[in-house]
């Protein structure tokens, strides 16, 4: 019996999964391959990774991609400048790309289109036979990041990302409204999205991250990467993304300082690729390592005697929490990188809000306070953020099956 064909839509390119999205695009990916086949349609913004286009051949019926990095970015969201419509839409798209997609969906050539992102919503929304099934995975409620980003902006930024978010936010409506089904990365940002669009409440449900628990084990040994003489205390993520680097200036300022009063040997180490200038200035601050891109980041984790997520602008589940939760380290999360990770605060994760507070709970690590608190966060990650169960809810999107709506759940 032939399988069932499956576009799958990216604005990345879903390997190598390093980085969030990217994370969750692969385990969907993989994981829709046993059972579809899957022709990919995307974007990359990164030529270094076009060397995994066999990885992905290899895995997919057919790929198909566009590279979009480079100068020309400025040059799409100049000629896709319109009244009303979201900036972002236009640095996501292709035109090949897009009648590409749109060409497969009006043949008839798919039983099923997954637009991974609200950037991606545009190449599968043209015509297609009755019945093709469509599924949007939102992820996060992106206009609300962007209008995060215009509260803590001054004029003219303010504006600029005031108007992003609400065009993007009139679009994401338009998006739900043509999708037959919309997911998005917890509970919480959905019913968010549903407060924003309640005429969308239910057509959306949470599709949860997970966690590779096999990769990332704290039985696994690695060569400790530092050599660092006292505790390090170790943060990962892409450190050119906004709120990223808002955390680490945070961390590196308001509470290094204290920490190093306490403990002179501690070492924060800033972990992840593409450091913005304002991270790499970091640097220069006793106690304070930026390591750039690094062919791993287990090792660091692995060394760490404390991981940190002080995120103050945070959407959805992060994958840095959940990731140091595997490795079994002790972990201490702004409630805004905390929200969504099925875990217990102060049993299995650690909270903190201002620098001493955030201070005080790394002592009390450090100090020997909580020595089941890494085993416990490994266990609440085996518990709840298994790919193989969280990736249930996008089966039964695809195959038609209900999933559980925000109304019949609160039921």
């Amino acid at each position: 019996m032939a399988r069932p064909r499956l576009l799958f839509l990216a604005h990345r390119i879903p390997y190598p999964p390093d980085k969030g999205d990217k994370i969750r695009a692969w385990h969907m990916l993989d994981h829709l391959a046993e059972r579809w086949d899957v022709e990919l349609g995307c974007l990359v913004d990164d030529p270094e990774d076009l060397h995994h286009l066999p990885t992905l051949r290899a895995r997919c019926a057919a790929v198909e991609h566009a590279l979009i990095a480079g100068r020309g970015g400025i040059a799409r969201v100049l000629a896709g400048l319109r009244p009303g419509r979201p900036l972002s839409l236009a640095w996501f798209h292709d035109v090949r790309l897009a009648a590409w997609a749109r060409g497969g969906l009006a043949a008839g050539r798919y039983d099923a289109v997954l637009a991974f992102s609200t950037a991606m919503a545009p190449y599968a929304m043209g015509p297609a036979p009755a019945g093709t099934r469509r599924v949007l995975d939102m992820v996060d409620v992106d206009s609300l990041k962007f209008r995060a980003y215009a509260d803590a902006a001054r004029a003219p930024m303010r504006q600029f990302w005031a108007r992003e978010a609400r065009t993007l936010l009139a679009f994401e409506r338009r998006a739900v409204a043509a999708f037959d089904q919309s997911l998005l990365v917890t509970r919480a940002e959905a019913e968010r999205f549903a407060e924003l669009a309640p005429e969308a409440a239910g057509r959306i449900a949470a599709v949860e991250n997970g966690v590779d628990l096999g990769r990332f084990h704290p039985a696994l040994a690695f060569p400790p990467p530092t050599r660092a003489s006292g505790p390090t205390i170790v943060f990962t993520g892409r450190m050119d993304y906004r709120p990223n680097v808002d955390a680490v200036r945070f961390f590196a300022r308001e509470v290094v300082p204290l920490v190093r009063a306490r403990h002179a040997e501690a070492i924060f180490a800033v972990v992840g690729a593409a450091p913005a200038p304002e991270v790499l200035a970091l640097a220069d601050l006793p106690g304070v390592q930026v390591t750039g891109t690094v062919p791993d980041t287990r090792p660091y984790l692995a060394e760490a005697a404390v991981c940190v997520a002080p995120l103050r602008i945070a959407r959805g589940i992060q994958n840095k929490v959940l990731e140091a939760m595997a490795m079994a380290r002790p972990i201490i999360c702004s409630p805004e990188a905390f929200e969504g990770v099925r875990a217990t605060a102060g049993r299995d994760v650690l909270l903190a809000i201002d620098p001493a507070d955030w201070a005080a709970r790394i002592d009390e690590v450090l100090a020997g306070g909580h020595p089941l608190l890494g085993a416990r966060a490994r266990a609440a990650v085996e518990a709840g953020h298994d790919w193989a169960v969280t990736l249930r809810g996008l089966d039964a999107a695809l195959e038609g099956r209900p999933v559980a709506a925000l109304h019949e759940e609160a039921a």
